[in-house]
């Protein structure tokens, strides 16, 4: 016996219902207009390459001293962090007081294939570290990591650790080979080097297909059908629009650095053994003897929080604060829950320690 039972009446009501909720969403998205992200007003102040160095203009009076640089990843755009005014991690910084940079690494294309780990840690972002530490006249500077991007500032830290004040990890993989690390253990299965060689630059679309499909349901399914309740809500529409328009926005990965963090990181997990190499410099954990505040998410399926609760085992610093958010990757950094727990727990953290 079914544990429910529908009249035919009312299967015919719900699909009449859902078809005037469909026309009524198609009339919303086709007047929605064009899908404007970025909500701070910013400047370029530095240009290399396809790489550009963003400063936000402050609104506030009293700020920090010490210049907080925000490092994404090289996977999608870094707008997520200041999608709109409302869901904003940068405008919520930069309410506690906080002077904010942003490196936006642009879209590679086949000139750039060659670029490895070296080029893009010891050399574009070290040389926006002297920018900001030239630019503000102090010695070291605050950098926050956003998951890849996190990982990316630990091996500066550990390489540099004059340079950078405090730390922040966000969402960040330390530990490769966790159980739950699904992503982890996909990757482990595929041959890098042949991926490289066939397709040199690594497709963004490839990329965030792959990340789709490790929740397919929620991701796929679930998400449009719970967006056709939202649809006759002009401004709920948009919202969703923009974090489609963020979430398929994705550039393709420069080759040689793809072929690197895959395979150093991903595959052998050598981070955490003290085997990272990045040109001339080997990555010790240890040297990472600065404040750190290491910020993870509870249901995150993409960077577990194994992976990233396991910094604390290897760095070599007395100020170690972790902090727990209930929510996934996204969540993180556009939920409304994220805007009043995130920024201001990272501006009270950084201001006690500058």
């Amino acid at each position: 016996m079914f544990p429910f039972q529908i009249t035919p009446d009312e299967a015919l009501k719900e699909m009449q219902d859902l078809g005037n909720k469909l026309a009524l969403g198609m009339k919303t998205l086709s007047e929605l207009g064009e899908i404007d992200v970025g909500a701070t007003e910013k400047e370029e102040i530095y240009r290399e390459d396809k790489l550009v160095l963003y400063h936000f203009k402050p609104f506030v009076e009293r700020l920090n001293p010490v210049p907080l640089l925000v490092v994404y990843a090289l996977v999608n755009r870094p707008y997520m962090a200041d999608l709109q005014q409302n869901r904003s991690m940068i405008r919520g910084l930069m309410a506690g007081g906080l002077d904010v940079y942003l490196i936006d690494w642009g879209y590679p294309d086949g000139g750039d294939l060659y670029l490895t780990l070296d080029d893009y840690i010891n050399g574009y972002l070290g040389r926006c570290v002297d920018v900001l530490r030239k630019r503000h006249g102090v010695d070291s500077i605050n950098i926050l990591g956003i998951c890849q991007g996190g990982t990316f500032s630990l091996c500066f830290a550990a390489t540099h650790p004059k340079k950078v004040r405090n730390l922040i990890t966000t969402v960040t993989p330390v530990d490769f080979h966790t159980p739950d690390d699904m992503l982890s253990h996909w990757v482990r299965k595929v041959d890098i080097d042949r991926l490289v060689e066939t397709m040199g630059n690594v497709p963004g679309e490839m990329l965030n297909w792959t990340f789709l499909a490790l929740k397919p349901f929620r991701l796929f399914g679930q998400k449009y059908m719970d967006m056709i309740n939202t649809l006759d809500d002009p401004m709920a529409a948009k919202n969703f629009m923009r974090m489609e328009k963020w979430i398929f926005d994705s550039p393709d990965q420069v080759g040689e650095a793809y072929r690197q963090f895959m395979k150093d990181f991903y595959q052998k997990n050598k981070l955490i053994k003290g085997e990272i190499v990045i040109g001339n410099h080997r990555v010790d954990l240890k040297n990472i003897t600065m404040p750190v505040l290491n910020i993870y998410a509870k249901d995150d399926h993409l960077v577990p929080p194994a992976s990233s609760k396991a910094l604390e085992r290897y760095v070599g610093t007395k100020d170690y604060t972790a902090l727990e958010f209930p929510g996934g990757h996204i969540g993180i950094y556009v939920s409304g829950k994220a805007q009043k727990m995130i920024p201001p727990a990272a501006c009270e953290w950084v201001n006690q320690r500058t």
